[in-house]
């Protein structure tokens, strides 16, 4: 019998998570007495997918498939893949996107169809297809006026949020059900603008800070935004009413738009998160965010405490972590007890030089080989 992966969401002496209003890691993880243990680190991968083609988004279809989007010459292939397979050719094209395209985030609306963005010459469009391996659509316009468009979440009464992603602006946009243009909601306030206002994030071999603000999204399950924040390595957390308007707090700093999110709102801001990338919640809610700049797999619990689950181990002999198993992990999926990740094998931090893994320049989706708890 495989070996159940489990995780105490405590965090390792010496370093501190910074959560608006919790003492983090003081007690036992979740609080239900610190059932969870850290063992992670043993964990190992099985490549489900391979290809020469970079890909960034995955998402998890009502049948139990894993979806995803390649950047070939276009019209782009949307792709599912069984979370199972042993053979990493295996995939079966379901759709196009058409050109020019540069897929990002993907995401299934309530009505089962599937949404990709990062489509047209200004990567401001999200188009909408039915999945369909015997007679592979191509997706339609549905989303307008979203500039790099990145990650993509629907809330409860069917409308798409999408994060600005390379924009580097810090936008959230709103599209309603039915689409067309997408309607600023919110700002996360920008590390860096054309202005120099802010701050950027150096680190030791990271030279080359990304500006990328808004980029992971998913909705708790009491309907709350969470929104993954690239540069500063954070997690914010958004509250909502019924029709969409903000209640968290806005407008704190004049630097920023008025419609930027204060600082009380970020859930947590840690060193573990640098270069969150895409988040998703497990069954208890606690969140799962790929690190992209460090090779890493990280879990934020209820209160803001934050546990590195695996990060690649150091070469003995150059102490680089570009080998794998993981090669810039961007978009994290949970199907039950079943953790999968897609990987853009982009040549950034802990995975430079990116010729020493699997793929180079190409991309690649990974799954546990262990499942995971809750």
């Amino acid at each position: 019998m495989r070996k159940m992966l489990v995780l105490v969401l405590a965090l390792v002496a010496g370093v501190a998570a910074v959560a608006i209003g919790v003492a983090v890691g003081e007690g036992p993880g979740r609080g239900n007495g610190g059932r969870f243990e850290r063992s992670g680190a043993d964990a190992t991968w099985t490549t489900v997918f391979k290809s020469q083609f970079s890909l960034e988004g995955l998402t998890a279809g009502p049948d139990g498939n894993l979806y995803t989007t390649l950047r070939n010459p276009g019209p782009c292939k949307v792709i599912s893949i069984s979370p199972t397979s042993t053979d990493p050719t295996a995939a079966t094209v379901v759709g196009f996107v058409p050109t020019p395209c540069s897929p990002s985030g993907l995401a299934f609306g309530p009505d089962g169809a599937l949404y990709v963005t990062g489509i047209g010459r200004a990567k401001d469009t999200i188009v909408r297809l039915v999945p369909d391996a015997d007679a592979p659509p191509t997706g339609v316009p549905y989303a307008t006026h979203v500039p790099q468009a990145n990650g993509i979440a629907f809330d409860d009464q069917g409308n798409l949020w999408a994060s600005d992603g390379s924009n580097a602006v810090g936008t959230v946009w709103e599209v309603p059900p039915g689409g067309g243009a997408g309607v600023e909601a919110f700002r996360v306030p920008a590390m860096l603008n054309d202005h120099g206002i802010g701050r950027t994030v150096f680190t030791t071999g990271n030279a080359n800070p990304q500006a990328i603000v808004t980029n992971g999204l998913v909705f708790t399950h009491d309907g709350d935004l969470l929104v993954g924040d690239t540069a500063r390595g954070a997690v914010w957390r958004v509250q909502l009413d019924q029709n969409g308007t903000v209640l968290s707090p806005e407008g704190c700093d004049p630097t920023y738009a008025a419609d930027a999110l204060c600082l009380d709102d970020v859930l947590v801001q840690h060193p573990y998160l640098e270069g969150v990338d895409g988040i998703t919640l497990d069954s208890a809610g606690d969140i799962w965010a790929a690190a992209n700049e460090r090779n890493a797999i990280v879990v934020v619990a209820h209160d803001g405490s934050v546990q590195e689950f695996f990060r690649n181990p150091p070469d003995p002999a150059t102490g680089s972590r570009s080998a794998g198993p993981l090669e810039t992990p961007t978009s994290p999926v949970v199907i039950g007890h079943t953790f999968c990740v897609a990987q853009s094998d982009s040549g950034r931090r802990d995975n430079s030089p990116n010729t020493a893994g699997e793929v180079s320049n190409g991309g690649k989706v990974s799954c546990l080989d262990q499942p995971i708890e809750p």
